[in-house]
Formats: C-alpha cells, sequence, structure tokens
C-alpha cells in the first residue's frame, strides 16, 4: 500500500487514536500531518513525528487524503473557506465527524469529490474499535482500500451500502461502548454489594465481557446458542437469564438502540443543513 500524504483536521481522541494505530502498523509519520488550533493538542503528533500546522489550508494543499475530525457543529463553518483549495487538490476526503452526511460534505468543499464517510467506536483508542464504513459513488477502489487499511490499523471494520445504515451502525456500535460500560457499572454495584472489592470486581467483569466478545468473533456458533451452552438445567446462570426475561430484557435494549437511532437520524438531519 503506498503511503500517501495523510492529513488529519482536527488533532481530539479519534484522531490520535487513529493516528496512534496507523504509525503503530508501520505508517511513516513523516507522510503524516495533523491540523489543530490547540498547541498542546499538537505536541503529542509532533512527538511522534508527525508534520503539525494549525493552517487549515496548508493542510489540503499538502495532503492526498484528510480525515475529517472536527466537532460537527463547526465542520460546515470550518470546510466551507476550503472549497476551493479542495476543488484545486481533489483529496480523498474520510471522515469520523458524527451525523454529517457525505452529500453535506460534498457541498461545502464544492462538489464531486470522491468521500468516504466513517463510524468509529472509542474502542479504537486501544487498537480494538468497530468501524462501519460507507463510500460515496466517487470514491474507487483503490481508496476504498485506502480507508480499509487506515481503519484496520484501530480494530475491525465493516462497509454498508447505503449511507442510511450508519445510524444502525451508531446505535450497535458507535454508541454501543457505552452500553457495556453502564452495564459493568451495574454489575461492579452488585459485586461489591456481595462483598468483591473494587479491583477484584473489575478485573472479573473486564475479563469476562473481553472473553465473551472473543466467543462472538471466534466461533461460528449462533449468540442464543452460546448463552444457552452456559445455562446448566436448574443452574445459577439459568436462573440470572431467567431474571433478565421476566424484566424483558429485549425490550429495553430495544428502546435504547432505536433512541439511539433516532438521535442519529435527528442530528443529521439538524446540521447537515
Amino acid at each position: 500500500m503506498k503511503q500517501q500524504k495523510l492529513g488529519f483536521l482536527g488533532g481530539g481522541n479519534m484522531a490520535n487514536a487513529i493516528n496512534s494505530g496507523l504509525i503503530d502498523s508501520g505508517y511513516n509519520p513523516e507522510a503524516i500531518m495533523v491540523c489543530d488550533l490547540n498547541e498542546a493538542q499538537l505536541e503529542r503528533f509532533s512527538a511522534r513525528g508527525c508534520h503539525t500546522t494549525q493552517d487549515a489550508a496548508e493542510l489540503f494543499a499538502w495532503s492526498d487524503a484528510i480525515v475529517l475530525a472536527v466537532k460537527p457543529q463547526v465542520l460546515k463553518s470550518v470546510l466551507e473557506p476550503l472549497a476551493e483549495l479542495a476543488q484545486q487538490q481533489r483529496p480523498l476526503i474520510l471522515s469520523v465527524v458524527a451525523a454529517i452526511p457525505s452529500s453535506s460534505i460534498d457541498q461545502w468543499l464544492g462538489g464531486e469529490l470522491a468521500i468516504i464517510r466513517t463510524m468509529p467506536n472509542t474502542p479504537a483508542l486501544v487498537s480494538a474499535g468497530a468501524t462501519g464504513l460507507f463510500a460515496n459513488p466517487l470514491a474507487n477502489q483503490q481508496q476504498r482500500a485506502f480507508a480499509e487499511h487506515i481503519f484496520q490499523a484501530i480494530g475491525e471494520f465493516c462497509w454498508v451500502a447505503e449511507e442510511d445504515l450508519l445510524h444502525a451502525v451508531t446505535a450497535a456500535a458507535g454508541s454501543a461502548p457505552a452500553y457495556f460500560f453502564r452495564f459493568a457499572e451495574a454489575m461492579t454495584k452488585t459485586a461489591l454489594a456481595q462483598n468483591l472489592t473494587e479491583q477484584q470486581a473489575r478485573q472479573l467483569i473486564g475479563q469476562t465481557m473481553l472473553g465473551a466478545a472473543k466467543m462472538i468473533l471466534q466461533t461460528d456458533e449462533s449468540i442464543s446458542q452460546m448463552c444457552q451452552n452456559v445455562c446448566s438445567p436448574n443452574g445459577t446462570t439459568e436462573r440470572a437469564i431467567r431474571s433478565f426475561e421476566a424484566n424483558n430484557i429485549d425490550e429495553w435494549v430495544d428502546q435504547a438502540m432505536s433512541a439511539c437511532y433516532d438521535r442519529s437520524v435527528e442530528l443529521s438531519d439538524l446540521l447537515a443543513k
């Protein structure tokens, strides 16, 4: 894979995670430039050997591909002054910005650009992310392969054929780490009440979540069957699962994921203007 000159517009946590993963996987830091107004943010990138700038125009003039990693509320105001330069340079645009559709990004940058919109999640910070990818019709196979190379460096990825499916990706992956954190928090409270220490609870619950995740990813059995495999008749696990079902676990998970999905649609409609 040719190491194209890759720019990051924004130097926050997700840009940092992607940058770190790429360099750890062998990407030359001298082929990376990061733009951010915050000098302290830029220091961690320059310490890795990346180029840095506070001038977005310099970034666009330098880069073959650009990762958009600023807050969605400011993306329009940041991009519109760069439209003429974007039309001259025609970089591949990779967006990790939540909610903003590719059509809006394209319009703000003058139109007819190759854009790949993505929805990563925070486990990218430990190279265990899950990312959904959508490419507009102008993104060619080579550009798609380049995007895969980037997001493979921070975890797993999958393509979706329709951009609206990124709302479902948000509900199933983008926001989902918080679901598991909240569930683990509730488990920890009960474990403490049952006289485990905080350290014991964190270690046992965290490792169990990790192990269960590996079983989902590395076996062909259905998740339902894996659940049944743990449930001995009249045993402890079966009693716990019956309690979940008595409290309508499917319904409250559906309500939570639907609320996430609906909010993603609302934000997209609001911020795309």
